[in-house]
């Protein structure tokens, strides 16, 4: 209609001034408070989100904004901006053998609550799938900081793959004696070689039930996270490129930057230095 009355005309029929008009535009076309502030708020959590990997939901990226904004209003923007946070698979690999003549150790974390850093280490073993086949990774966590302390990985699900990762975490922990090392009751922990190494360096070996995955719900918790922040996501075409993946999320992410929702939402390296 502008194009064919003057704007005076216009107004005047509509019993609005030519200022009030003029203001309505600089408004229109110029974002309030609130809306600036959005527009600040989506750009940070594009940020975020791409810094944790994409794998950060509305909870953990509100923690990070720090009380910018409620948990609701988070998500809102992220459903707004389209960011979704990969979601887990309940596929997994069995790569558990417990049909085997070998010891098993008793259950030392029923009603256990750990009190401090290396008092309970939790270890098991999972698999990636390469195109050059299965990469295999044995894993230690410490149940109180929730920190990887020792990891190894291989071509196949053996005793020394183990071994290399429970040596790796006496070396870089240097435990006291006593400290509880639990795991499944697959062969692979239960061998006289890696019981040798517990007791060498006076380590207590623990062992979950039969058949009742919940004992070692930690390590668990950490290779789903893994799966489903790093392999079901991704196609690796080597081992060598599902390996420095893997090296990558533990040193790099998970151990420093991933926040923990069981740790007051920071990393277990940040978790660490609090408690020290």
């Amino acid at each position: 209609m502008s194009g064919r009355y003057k704007l005076k005309r216009l107004c005047e029929a509509l019993l609005v001034s030519r200022s009030g008009y003029y203001d309505w535009q600089r408004r229109r076309h110029s974002p309030g408070p609130r809306e600036r502030e959005n527009r600040a708020l989506r750009q940070r959590l594009r940020e975020e989100f791409i810094r944790s990997r994409q794998t950060y939901g509305s909870p953990r990226l509100t923690r990070v904004l720090q009380g910018a904004a409620s948990c609701n209003r988070v998500a809102r923007l992220m459903r707004e901006e389209r960011l979704c946070a990969r979601q887990r698979s309940k596929y997994r690999v069995a790569t558990t053998d417990s049909r085997h003549g070998d010891p098993i150790a008793p259950n030392r974390l029923q009603r256990l609550v750990p009190q401090q850093r290396d008092q309970v280490w939790v270890t098991d073993a999972t698999c990636i799938l390469t195109g050059q086949g299965w990469l295999y990774v044995v894993a230690l966590l410490d149940v109180y900081t929730r920190r990887i302390v020792g990891w190894s990985m291989g071509e196949s699900l053996d005793t020394p793959l183990t071994i290399r990762a429970l040596q790796m975490a006496i070396a870089q922990r240097r435990p006291q004696p006593k400290l509880i090392v639990h795991s499944d009751r697959g062969s692979q922990f239960a061998a006289a070689a890696y019981r040798q190494v517990l007791a060498a360096h006076q380590l207590v070996p623990s062992m979950s039930r039969k058949g009742n995955c919940y004992d070692n719900a930690f390590i668990e918790s950490f290779w789903s996270s893994l799966k489903y922040e790093v392999a079901y996501h991704r196609r690796f075409a080597t081992r060598t490129e599902a390996r420095a993946a893997v090296f990558d999320y533990i040193e790099a992410f998970y151990n420093r930057t991933r926040l923990h929702s069981s740790l007051g939402y920071v990393s277990p390296v940040t978790f660490e230095n609090q408690i020290n």
